[in-house]
């Protein structure tokens, strides 16, 4: 006859191996979400993150990379509920409140002109939130001045609300401030300082990617290719296994008409390996770019088929459908 004693211990046991099951089960959803957002398969990730919050509801990290992927599926409705939720379950975490404000900021972008007033409003409240929880948190700190800097008076913008943010972040540092001034720069369309910020922000040593392969993008806009090549050194020391590294090193290359052998290597392998994801250049940039080397090269054929290959990754690549033009007429 089984003792009390013994039945309850063989229930403790019972629940014990139950609830840890379900930790197995809910951590193997949170892994399979994780992987798939890094492979760019959002709606896979989306849908194992599902499930990981059904297990665990109180998972604000589970809210976040759900919000995340809605985002990069520009399901914005759904990102803002999900980050909003995240918010709820840690509103002392400010990371949770400036991805809220990134939601609302993307839904603004999309919405008509009344709607997107209130969420202007509401985008700058969570970055200034989130700088307010943390001061060291730098991108919700550049997120806001970008805002302040953009953004009219009539939803909370203003370049002298940013001029306080960005000479607290210079004093923390330098770099970021640099960018900063810079970014603020570009949005007044005062390019020859914006330059000269840049330049200087990539000599101060920055340590985050993110703000080193911005000025990339905007290099590129500019046709820079020396400021390129300072942008590829700087991601490869920051971030070694970055492949944005390759795609602005081989866009320079391209721009120099130099190292056209590396410069066509490191393009296709960007094409090839690179993410689908905000913040990164799309795919389709890296083979307009090729196009634009075989069209250099005066190989018409290679280069057409290049820019076919953007088109069919991204129909509105202005690059690929004014070059497509240039050759038929040629």
């Amino acid at each position: 006859m089984v003792s009390g004693r013994k039945r309850r211990l063989a229930v403790l046991f019972i629940a014990s191996t139950a609830m840890a099951a379900a930790t197995i089960k809910q951590d193997a959803s949170l892994e399979a979400g994780r992987h798939a957002y890094e492979a760019s398969d959002y709606v896979k990730a989306v849908q194992a993150l599902q499930a990981a919050a059904a297990k665990d509801p109180q998972n604000a990290d589970v809210q976040l990379l759900l919000a995340k992927s809605y985002l990069e599926l520009q399901q914005h409705d759904a990102a803002i509920k999900s980050a909003e939720r995240a918010v709820a379950i840690d509103a002392q975490n400010s990371i949770y409140h400036e991805w809220l404000g990134r939601a609302y900021g993307e839904k603004a972008d999309h919405a008509s002109w009344f709607s997107a007033i209130s969420l202007a409003k509401k985008t700058r409240k969570e970055f200034e939130t989130a700088v307010q929880l943390d001061t060291k948190n730098f991108s919700a700190r550049q997120a806001l001045i970008e805002f302040d800097c953009s953004a009219p008076g009539l939803v909370g913008g203003g370049e002298d609300k940013a001029l306080p943010q960005i000479n607290q972040l210079a004093e923390m540092d330098a770099a970021e401030g640099h960018y900063a001034k810079g970014n603020c720069r570009r949005q007044k369309k005062d390019f020859a300082a914006a330059d000269e910020e840049f330049t200087t922000a990539l000599e101060s040593n920055p340590k985050s990617a993110e703000l080193i392969y911005d000025i990339g993008d905007y290099a590129v806009k500019r046709s820079q290719p020396e400021r390129l090549l300072a942008v590829a050194d700087a991601g490869k020391r920051v971030a070694p296994g970055d492949l944005r590294e390759k795609f602005y090193r081989g866009v320079a290359l391209v721009l120099k008409k130099e190292g056209s052998e590396e410069a066509e290597r490191l393009l296709k392998e960007y094409a090839e390996r690179a993410p689908t994801r905000s913040g990164y250049p799309r795919p389709a940039a890296a083979h307009a770019w090729l196009g634009r080397l075989f069209e250099d090269q005066n190989t018409m054929g290679e280069a057409a088929k290049e820019f076919e290959n953007a088109l069919k990754l991204d129909p509105k690549n202005k690059m690929a459908q004014e070059a497509l033009k240039r050759l038929k007429k040629g």
